[in-house]
């Protein structure tokens, strides 16, 4: 069903560390006739510190945001299944008991969706026109978006349907890269070893880039391959999308 107004929910490391992300997200939308809003005083969502067991602050930030988005109208979308995740499910979880917000909250949530399932699960849409120089691509399924949201199928569609793109199956695909947010931090041997064991998967498909739809797993993907001199490249899903459409 066709929308007229969404709503842009950027994400933290979108905003702060991969801004060409939203703006590609934002041309996306707009290639489909849809009018892109963004809520200025949206912040970060509460995920790291709901991860790191800081319930307070967590609950804190899932209120500040759910007050700016409810004074929207439309889908919220985000190029991120990480966040979304966060949105549709923790979000509400943490202020259940709270009856000024628990409505809002389950309001807010039942408008998030994740970019490339908004796509095709609520546009019906497959092909956006994006053509690319021609090149191998392989798709990487985010912990959050896979199994929090069931986002699975849709991303490779969108890929699939890109000209110019020849689209290999990454083994393992559903299996963590070893970002995991804190994870990464407090466990780096683990972390380290579950990174390894993708870089091997990938290259194995010959891939010359690999896609996305959470800049924190590609962030950590491309710091293997940079420390190992491995010149396959990462790329979020909205960027490969937008190329040939301006």
């Amino acid at each position: 069903m066709k929308q007229s107004v969404v709503q842009l929910f950027v994400t933290c490391l979108v905003d702060s560390l991969f801004p060409s992300v939203g703006e590609s997200t934002i041309a996306i939308l707009e290639g489909q006739g849809l009018t892109v809003e963004f809520p200025f005083d949206q912040t970060c969502c509460g995920q790291p510190a709901f991860n790191a067991g800081f319930q307070k602050e967590a609950k804190s930030m899932a209120r500040h945001i759910v007050e700016v988005l409810h004074d929207t109208q439309g889908p919220i979308i985000s190029p991120s299944g990480s966040c979304a995740e966060m949105l549709t499910h923790h979000g509400p979880e943490l202020l259940a008991n709270d009856p000024d917000i628990a409505p809002k909250a389950r309001e807010v949530a039942s408008r998030v969706r994740e970019l490339t399932a908004f796509l095709v699960n609520d546009l019906g849409i497959t092909n956006v026109g994006a053509r690319v120089e021609e090149q191998r691509a392989a798709y990487h399924s985010s912990c959050h978006g896979l199994r929090g949201l069931g986002i699975d199928d849709e991303p490779r569609q969108l890929l699939q349907q890109v000209e110019g793109l020849e689209f290999a199956e990454l083994p393992e695909a559903e299996t963590c890269c070893g970002f995991g947010g804190i994870f990464s931090i407090e466990m780096p041997e683990i972390s380290t070893a579950m990174l390894d064991s993708k870089i091997e998967n990938l290259m194995s498909t010959g891939a010359d880039v690999l896609v996305g739809g959470d800049v924190g797993c590609l962030m950590h993907i491309e710091g293997g391959l940079r420390r190992r001199g491995i010149a396959i490249q990462v790329a979020h899903i909205a960027t490969i999308l937008r190329k040939g459409n301006g």
